[in-house]
Parts: structure tokens; C-alpha cells; sequence
């Protein structure tokens, strides 16, 4: 995501329409979607509708992080469904006892960044390897 801003405009507006598609996939919308991308908390319901058509996110940190974790949420849902793309919006609303029976959804709108961490974590295997720190002693 560090090259957000160094994409074209086209690239970041489709970036940004397919995260938008993704979310409202999942059952996420408004004040939600806002929420879970850490958008400014005055983004309305004409600030969405323009990035559904010419405006692509802002180039800020924090929401560029969340996407990256949600990009790698949504591969890990198709890996885990591969042969059926309806489950992945299914989990996403059940309750988890991971995650203290809460949904994933629940999680990630509740606990911030941290929860949208914890979700890729328990859905993407390599990424939680990687993040624990236990490639330092991997053989090359």
C-alpha cells in the first residue's frame, strides 16, 4: 500500500471502488465502512457515493493499513472457501469463539485496527506466522 500514492488515478479509484465492492460484499456499509477504513468521522453518505464513482481514498496511513489488512482478509477467505465465494460474507457475521463470540464484523467495527489484525490473523496462517516473529530463526 506504501505505493498508493505513486499509482495513477485510475488504479487508485479502482483500488478503491473494489474495496468499497468487497466491504458492501461482506454486509458493511455506511457509518460501518467508515468505521472499519478509519475514514474522517464527517464522511457521508455523498463522500462514499463519490468513491463508488471518481474519488479514490485518501492517501492516509491508517487507512491504507486497514486496506492492506483487508485485501489480505479477503484472499484468505477464498483460500479458506475455495469453492464457495457465499461463506466468506456468511463468517464474517457469525460469532466466533476466538473472538469471544463476537463476528468478525463485530470485531473489526469494536476493537479498530487491532481487530481487523486479530481477524486476518485467525484467517491467514502465513500472515500470523510472519507477524509472530518466528521467521527470524527460518532457514534461508
Amino acid at each position: 500500500m506504501s505505493d498508493f500514492s505513486k499509482a495513477t488515478q485510475e488504479d487508485r479509484l479502482h483500488l478503491t471502488r473494489s474495496i468499497i465492492g468487497m466491504l458492501e460484499g461482506w454486509g458493511i456499509g455506511g457509518p460501518e465502512l467508515v468505521t472499519i477504513l478509519a475514514l474522517p468521522d464527517d464522511t457521508g453518505p455523498l463522500t462514499i457515493r463519490k468513491f463508488q464513482m471518481d474519488t479514490p481514498f485518501p492517501d492516509d496511513p491508517d487507512v491504507l493499513e486497514r486496506i492492506e489488512h483487508l485485501i489480505g482478509i479477503a484472499d484468505a477467505l477464498r483460500t479458506t472457501f475455495p469453492h464457495n465465494p457465499q461463506m466468506g460474507p456468511l463468517w464474517m457475521h457469525r460469532r466466533n469463539k476466538h473472538f469471544r463470540r463476537r463476528t468478525p464484523v463485530a470485531l473489526m467495527l469494536e476493537d479498530g485496527l487491532s481487530g481487523v489484525i486479530a481477524v486476518r490473523t485467525h484467517l491467514d496462517c502465513s500472515f500470523a506466522w510472519a507477524s509472530s516473529g518466528s521467521t527470524a530463526g527460518a532457514n534461508p
